[in-house]
Formats: C-alpha cells, sequence, structure tokens
C-alpha cells in the first residue's frame, strides 16, 4: 500500500510499545500514520442536574471531573505518540475525539474518510461499547475497510498469507476489492467457500473460482477451496481454516446480515469480531 494514510483508533490505555514496530513497513512504504485516540465520557446526568427558578443549572461535579479525565489521560497518550512519532522520523498526525459512547461513531467515521485503511487497537476491548461503537461506525458511516487485532498493522501490511472468506455478497466483494493491494503482495491467497451453494443463481456452479481468475489476472497466486461447515458455526470454520493455512491476515465481509439480527442471534461477523487471535480485514 504505497503512499497510503493508515489510521490506528486508540485509546489512552492502548500501550505505545504495541504500535511501534511499524515504523519500517511505514518508512519503506512511504505510509503516513494518522493516531486517533478516541475516549467515552459518562452520559450527562440530566436527572442529576438542578436548578431553582430563575437560576443556572448546576452541573454535577463529578460529570465534569470525568470529562477532565478523559481529555487529559487521551492528551498524554497523544503526547507519546508525537514522541514515537519523531524519534523514529514517520510521517504522521494525531487528533482526539471524545463523547458519550454512542456518538463516537460519527466522530471516528468523518476522520476515517479520508484514509485508506483503519486499524483499531485492541487496547479498546476494555470498554466493548466503545470497542462495538468505534467498529460500527468505522464500517456503516466510512467507506473505509477496517482492520482488527493487528494493532500495529504490522500483520496486515506484510502478509504473505491471506485467507479470503469468499460468498457472493456485496460486502464480500467490497472487501476483496479493497484488500487487493494487500493480495497482490501477498505471496498465496486462498479463497474459502464454506457451504456454498453450487447454482448458478446462487454462489456459481464451481463457487469461489470466478472471483480466484479476477485476482489471478492482478498477479496474485490464487487456491479455490470449497468447504463443508458440518454444522459448526461459519466464524469457526473461517478462523480453523485459516490457522491449516498459516494465514497471517483473514479478509471477509463485513454483517451481510442486519446488524439487529446479529445482535440479538449472533453472526459470522459477530463471532469474528470478538475473537483476539487472528487479524481480519473487514468491510461492509
Amino acid at each position: 500500500m504505497k503512499n497510503a494514510t493508515i489510521l490506528s483508533i486508540i485509546g489512552a490505555n492502548c500501550p505505545t510499545k504495541t504500535l511501534s514496530p511499524v515504523a519500517d513497513i511505514a518508512r519503506a512504504h512511504n505510509l503516513h500514520l494518522a493516531y486517533l485516540a478516541v475516549g467515552a465520557i459518562p452520559q450527562f446526568p440530566n436527572f442529576g442536574v438542578g436548578m431553582l427558578p430563575y437560576g443556572s443549572p448546576v452541573v454535577p461535579d463529578t460529570w465534569q471531573e470525568s470529562v477532565q479525565q478523559v481529555n487529559a489521560d487521551l492528551k498524554a497518550k497523544l503526547d507519546e505518540v508525537e514522541a514515537m512519532l519523531a524519534k523514529e522520523g514517520l510521517s504522521g498526525d494525531v487528533s482526539s475525539v471524545y463523547a458519550e459512547p454512542a456518538g463516537l461513531a460519527e466522530l471516528v467515521s468523518w476522520r476515517a474518510k479520508v484514509c485508506d485503511l483503519a486499524l483499531i487497537c485492541n487496547g479498546l476491548r476494555g470498554e466493548p461499547q466503545t470497542f462495538k461503537n468505534v467498529l460500527h461506525g468505522l464500517l456503516f458511516n466510512s467507506a473505509t475497510p477496517v482492520v482488527i487485532n493487528d494493532s500495529a498493522g504490522v500483520k496486515t501490511l506484510s502478509a504473505k498469507n491471506i485467507l479470503v472468506a469468499w460468498n457472493t455478497s456485496l460486502p464480500a466483494s467490497r472487501a476483496v476489492k479493497r484488500a487487493i493491494p494487500l493480495l497482490k503482495q501477498a505471496e498465496n491467497v486462498t479463497i474459502a467457500c464454506f457451504d456454498p451453494k453450487m447454482s448458478e443463481l446462487a454462489d456459481g456452479e464451481n463457487p469461489g473460482s470466478d472471483v480466484g481468475k479476477w485476482l489471478t489476472r492482478h498477479g496474485c497466486n490464487v487456491t479455490v477451496e470449497q468447504h463443508p461447515s458440518g454444522g459448526k458455526e461459519i466464524a469457526t470454520c473461517i478462523l480453523a481454516r485459516a490457522a491449516e493455512v498459516g494465514a497471517e491476515l483473514v479478509v471477509a465481509g463485513a454483517y451481510g446480515h442486519s446488524r439487529l439480527r446479529e445482535n440479538l442471534f449472533g453472526g459470522t461477523t459477530a463471532s469474528l469480531s470478538e475473537q483476539t487471535d487472528v487479524a481480519v480485514f473487514m468491510a461492509h
């Protein structure tokens, strides 16, 4: 990904040492590293605001202190990142956003709209709602692909073996198209279809062969596979096959079903985003 802008979404608890290994790759590919520190502040306590007749509302001191603390923690983290960028002599910028959890999705997406790839630091998993809102904001409110479980982006940007979880859904197609720069530099690309519907009006008579031919024209070394799930969750099958072929990165479409359905009943995207062992490149 030559000359790309890589956005890293970090929190105050994200260890700076986990971000620095990308330095050599950034120099080799002339990358611009953008860091966005996010923090969730407590919801404004409307029920706790008192006001006398003709007087001004009284905001609880604890809420104001929480806002100030979040701001201070994020500034301290950004100072660390700026020092790291200066030490390594890298092109980059730092910024921060903090809001109530529900407001983070839109704020994060605004920065991501002018980036080529977004990485979410696993340090944000300590605040599950913040992690979820950031992921949803990137997937649904920006056109930027997202990588999880690779805080510095080293696995993603240097992956030699990549597994593509393929079906004929629009999210899967978008994910593969946005991953082409990474797929072209990989040594091996495995196209894996799980429980494919082998018909002309579904996944094709030879599922995966069409996308395999397309990627081959881009210079990719492609292997196409079809696998039955055997009743297992598709996400479990994807992760197992990724381990078997030694894939450093999985490319998958996100939310082929609605978010409501996956929130209620679970799904492949939910399972892939909850695991922390395998780097996953996603797009919706």
